[in-house]
Parts: structure tokens; C-alpha cells; sequence
């Protein structure tokens, strides 16, 4: 059967199950990344799986995002990940290296290889050809040590690309105008498959912007084909020809679905504050006073998103009624901006310079105003990701950046006296100094563990019992993110490897007396709207909530990567209906009586009682995940069946 090129790649590693939309696969792992902010929980929980060594071709350890060290904490992680990796054969990135899905892309993004990793904007290495998606950190610990991915297969959309993008429009334009036309809804459960003739126009940096914010459909992955310009950036750029295996659809191959984006037609647009799917074009709000513009991060960090900003600013700088900060995505790319005079124009023109790492985009550092807007060329705008509770931050592209930059209000780029830049990307420089790779087997079973004393082993759930009853401790509107659960931010962030010590922060936003209540109560249920759990892979979203007790949470969707952290942590999701979320009080009781007995029948429905009367919930669990809720989550259950 001819196959198109997500179904290629996944038939090369089926291990069990069909490749039909909806159906539990399984499939086998080539790579696995860690970033710092989660990859202290995945080493721990990798322990418990007690293996010698990581148990699949490639894991790299990344440094970016816990950057700023207030005291001991973030430091005496890093060392900790340092060790792990050099003990157990990981790749370490030390810090400064760059940001996770830049230099993945850069140094190890292929076509053709499933990488997984605990962070969501893995999907930027679709870019190259890799079905690559986040997902949370016990599954990166799980797949670690060889065992295959469980996922529901996502049905497949086709995007037809035609024509070009004008002057003053980039790739960004092109994922925020999916964003606008399917939300951050419209991709759940699904993976983008990127065809047409527009496709061999966008460069693969430009690709990359596509893939890392595809993730904020609510989407599985996105995949570029392996094609010439694959094959350039691999070859030319990169200095890897090896890792290069064209991969393109088969003649009359289908797809699930298909949509078609003229990219010619595509204008300047912006995210309006506070969800990326609040789309509208640039010139709707052009005129907005801005107090700061960010440039860079793991999305628009590429050299020629870096160098559109600076050569808008070079001559008359930065305004001065707000601050610009610029964060390369490599020090690949930073070294390459040094070469050009890049950074230099920035100087001159009065931005300031970041390290390689995500900064502002999770709130380390650079927090805007309260109530200012900040122009960020970022995938996310959620509420208080930026440091900032009451923050409004907009989501733009870097040529909306850099005109915002140089007029200090929003501006369309098409209105600015100048024409579009040239800035042609020059070869890079290649050299992995800061990668550290793994030690041979014998070296590495004598690496002693530094372990600082903020690392706390995650909770373990307790056993499901026949029936669960407790107190709704919180109810909630829809798009709930995991930034709710887990904020961003210095303060938070650097408690990531403590589970009690960062549970203190959760629901602050919504509801400060949360954490209180749910000491207070031991416990409880948490009720929310539709796409709870939207945003980051990071399961200390569901550990949290374990630490303070709560064991099932009520909802009217869920995001598929939260999903899978609360049942990898034993908490019950439990679909309901607009019937049953009227009824969701702060402080009402609810019950599910047969708990698990409903779960082990393998029914779609679960039984919920509301002040004596009996409502109808829902799930959709495969056989897997009914084992691993039976059996108190999936290390559990990984014991229990070794």
C-alpha cells in the first residue's frame, strides 16, 4: 500500500497495533531528549526501573531552561543531570550550549527516527523529518530503558503549501494562520503532514518554527518530507551527510484529512494576549504601546530570525521606551551572529544580549510590566508564563519584532521606509566542544552520583481503591495550561526537583487558598472546562496535585500529554458533560462508587454521584491504561509485570 511519509516512519518501528486513526500503537525509539526543568524527575523515575545503561541509540541531556542560580538549587541540578548522563550513557549539552530543540535540530534530527522527549516542543525536529513529540517525564524514563511508546494513532493532515511567502512574511505567519483557522483544540490527536509545492520554499530553520509551535494545536507532531533542502542543511550546514534518507509520500498515498494554505495570500499577524490562538492580523492592532520586545528562543532563534530585528534596528536603535532582548537558539547561532556584525547591530542599537537559552519564554528573567504588552516572538503567551502574573503578551513573528522595536508600538513591517533584508545565512561553524558523550560502560559504572539536597524522589500513588470520594477542591474554566498546576517562573522553577516544595505554587493564579484547602481536606477532586492540561509535557503538573492528595481529576477534555502524566501518576481522568460541570461547587462531594471495578470491565462509562444522584462519566482508556490506573501508575505496574 503506498504510504505517506508519517506512515512510513512509524511502520519501520510498529511494534504492535495498526496504523489506523484512533487505534493503540506502539512503536519502538531511536532518541530520547531531556531538558533540566524535567529531566530530574525522569532520571529518578529511570532508577527505579534499575538499568545499567539507557537501553536505545540516542539521549541527550539538555541545559536551558533552569538557568538563573539564586543559591545552590539550580547549580547542584545540573550537576546531578551532569552524572546521571555520564553514569547511565546519555549525551550531556552543558549549559550555554543552546536550547534543547535548536542544537537537536542542529546536531541530531533525522529522517526517519521517532524521538520522544519531556518536553513539548519536541516536535521541532519534525522539521527534518523526525516524528518527534513530547510527552512527560516518566514515559521519557520508560522509553529510556527500551521499552516501546504507547500512543493513539493520530489521524493525518495533509497541508498543501502553494505559491511563496511575500517580503515582511515568514513562517511564523504561516503557523499562527493554522492557529487562527483551528485553535488550540484542533489538532489534538493529530499529526501534520506538510506536501505541495510551497514546501520546498520554506528554508528548514523555517520548518522548524512550524513544527515547534504545532504543538499548540493541541497536535501529535508535524513532518516536513526529507527533501533537498533536508538534505542541504544536513549535508552543507551540518556536516552530517549520514543522517540523511530521503523520505517523501508515495504516489496516490492518502491522507485522514487535508487542508490548503496559500502562502502568497498570508499577511503579518499577531497573538493577542492570552492563548496563541487569538489570531488577528498585525495591522489590527498596530499602534499598541509596547514596553518590550523578546526575540529568540526555541522557536525564531535561527540566525535568520535573529538578523531580520537587528538589521530593522540598526540605524535608528532600539526605541527607548522599552527594552529588547535577544536569545540565540545555539551557541551555533550565536557564535554565527558574532561572525556577521549581527551582534554587534544589536549592541550598538541598545538590545540586550541572553545567553543561549529559553529565558524569557518561561519567565526566567525578563518578566515584562504588569498590564504592559511585550511583543515576544515565542510559541506561548498563556497567562503569567512570562514571570509576570498580569502579564499581555503578544506572539509575533521577528519582522513584527523588530518594527515594534524600532517604534515602540506594535507596527506592520510592510509600513516601515525600508525594504525587506537581505540576510542570507552564512555556513555555521561546526563544533560539539559542549557536548559531553556518554562514557564507555566500564568507565561509567564507577560515575558517582551528585546528588544535591533539593532532590526529592517523586510521590508514589497510593493503590486505587474500589471507590474514591472527596471534596471538588477547585473548579475551572476551559484551556486550562499546565502552567496552572506548575508555573513558570525563577522562583517555582527552580523547586522543579522537589515535588512538595514546588506543589505550594499550584492553582496560585486561579485560587490562592488551593494549596490550603487541599492540606485542609486531605485532598479531593479538581473539576475543569474543555482542554485541561494544554501546554507543557511537564508532569510535575500531575504531581502536584498527587502530593496534595487529589486522585481524580473531572473534565470536559483533556490535552493528550497531561492526560498520560495523570495516569502514569495513578490520578483517574474522568470525561464529563456539560450536566455534570454545572453541578461542580467548591467544597461538594463527589463520588465514584465503583471506581474500579468500572475501569477493569473496560466500559467507556464511569459512574460519578453528585448529592445522591447518579451522573454518567466517561474515558476513552486503552488496555494498557486501565493496567496502569489498576495498578497505582506505570512504574508500578512496570514492577509489578518484571
Amino acid at each position: 500500500m503506498p504510504e505517506n511519509i508519517v506512515q512510513k516512519t512509524l511502520s519501520e518501528h510498529l511494534v504492535r497495533g495498526r496504523l489506523e486513526a484512533g487505534s493503540p500503537i506502539a512503536y519502538r525509539i531511536d532518541q530520547v531528549l531531556l531538558q533540566d526543568a524535567t529531566g530530574t524527575m525522569a532520571w529518578m523515575e529511570f532508577e527505579q526501573l534499575e538499568k545499567d545503561r539507557v537501553q536505545v541509540p540516542l539521549v541527550v541531556q539538555y541545559v536551558d531552561h533552569n538557568m538563573i542560580q539564586l543559591d545552590y538549587k539550580n547549580p547542584e541540578d545540573h550537576f546531578f543531570l551532569q552524572t546521571m548522563a555520564a553514569r547511565y550513557g546519555a549525551v550531556f549539552s552543558r549549559p550555554g550550549n543552546g536550547i534543547c530543540h535548536y542544537v537537536h535540530l542542529e546536531r541530531f534530527a533525522k529522517p526517519y527516527a521517532t524521538l520522544v522527549g519531556s518536553d513539548s516542543h519536541t516536535t521541532t525536529a519534525g522539521a527534518l523529518g523526525s516524528f518527534a513529540l513530547g510527552i512527560g517525564g516518566m514515559d521519557a524514563a520508560v522509553a529510556m530503558a527500551g521499552h516501546p511508546f504507547e500512543l493513539e494513532c493520530p489521524s493525518i493532515v495533509r497541508v498543501v503549501l502553494e505559491n511563496e511567502l511575500q517580503p515582511w512574511v515568514s513562517a511564523k505567519d504561516l503557523i499562527l494562520e493554522m492557529l487562527r483557522r483551528l485553535t488550540v483544540k484542533g489538532g489534538i490527536n493529530k499529526a501534520y503532514e506538510f506536501d505541495g509545492p510551497g514546501v520546498a520554499t520554506l528554508s528548514a530553520t523555517e520548518r522548524a518554527t512550524v513544527c515547534n509551535m504545532i504543538l499548540e494545536l493541541g497536535a501529535t507532531a508535524g513532518l516536513f518530507p526529507g527533501d533537498k533542502e533536508c538534505r542541504r542543511f544536513l549535508a552543507e550546514d551540518q556536516e552530517r551527510p549520514e543522517d540523511f534518507r530521503e523520505l517523501l509520500p508515495d504516489p496516490g498515498c492518502a491522507w485522514d484529512e487535508e487542508m490548503v494554505i496559500d502562502l502568497a495570500t498570508l499577511e503579518p499577524l499577531i497573538a493577542l494576549p492570552s492563548n496563541p490562538d487569538r489570531v488577528v492580523p498585525v495591522r489590527e492592532v498596530a499602534g499598541t504601546k509596547v514596553a518590550q520586545v523578546c526575540v529568540g528562543s526555541s522557536v525564531n532563534s535561527s540566525y535568520e530570525d535573529l538578523a531580520i530585528p537587528a538589521a530593522i534596528v540598526k540605524e535608528a536603535g532600539v526605541h527607548p521606551d522599552l527594552d529588547m532582548t535577544v536569545s540565540p537558539g545555539s551557541r551555533q547561532v550565536l557564535r554565527t551572529i558574532t561572525q556577521t556584525g549581527v551582534l554587534a547591530d544589536y549592541v550598538v542599537a541598545g538590545a540586550r544580549i541572553l545567553e543561549p537559552a529559553c529565558g524569557p519564554c518561561v519567565g526566567m528573567g525578563q518578566a515584562p510590566p504588569e498590564d504592559v504588552p511585550s511583543v515576544r516572538t515565542m510559541n506561548r503567551n498563556f497567562p503569567g508564563r512570562s514571570g509576570t502574573v498580569r502579564d499581555k503578551v503578544y506572539l509575533a513573528s521577528p519582522a513584527v519584532a523588530g518594527a515594534s522595536a524600532l517604534k515602540g508600538e506594535i507596527t506592520d513591517p510592510r509600513d516601515l521606509d525600508m525594504d525587506f533584508p537581505d540576510v542570507s545565512a552564512p555556513k555555521p561553524m561546526i563544533e560539539d566542544a559542549m557536548l559531553i558523550l556518554p562514557l564507555p560502560p566500564e568507565a561509567a559504572a564507577k560515575v558517582t552520583i551528585l546528588r544535591g539536597r533539593n532532590i526529592s524522589p517523586p510521590p508514589v500513588p497510593p493503590d486505587l481503591a474500589d471507590s474514591l470520594e472527596g471534596r471538588v477542591l477547585i473548579v475551572l474554566g476551559d484551556d486550562i495550561s499546565t502552567g496552572s498546576m506548575s508555573p513558570d517562573g525563577v522562583l517555582v522553577m527552580q523547586e522543579r526537583s522537589n515535588i512538595p516544595a514546588i506543589s505550594e505554587y499550584c492553582f496560585r493564579k486561579e485560587d490562592p487558598a488551593f494549596v490550603g484547602r487541599a492540606k485542609e481536606w486531605g485532598g479531593g477532586f479538581i473539576v475543569a472546562g474543555d482542554n485541561y492540561g494544554q501546554g507543557s509535557s511537564r508532569e510535575h503538573a500531575a504531581l502536584a496535585p498527587l502530593q496534595l492528595g487529589v486522585r481524580a481529576v473531572f473534565a470536559k477534555a483533556f490535552h493528550r500529554i497531561h492526560r498520560r502524566n495523570l495516569i502514569n501518576n495513578g490520578i483517574v481522568p474522568v470525561l464529563i458533560g456539560d450536566d455534570l460541570y454545572a453541578k461542580a461547587v467548591v467544597g461538594g462531594t463527589w463520588r465514584l462508587p465503583r471506581i474500579r471495578r468500572d475501569i477493569a470491565e473496560a466500559e467507556r462509562t464511569l459512574t460519578v454521584e453528585v448529592d445522591g444522584q447518579r451522573f454518567e462519566g466517561r474515558h476513552s482508556f486503552t488496555a494498557l491504561e486501565r493496567q496502569l490506573l489498576l495498578e497505582g501508575g506505570l512504574l508500578r505496574y512496570l514492577k509489578s509485570s518484571a
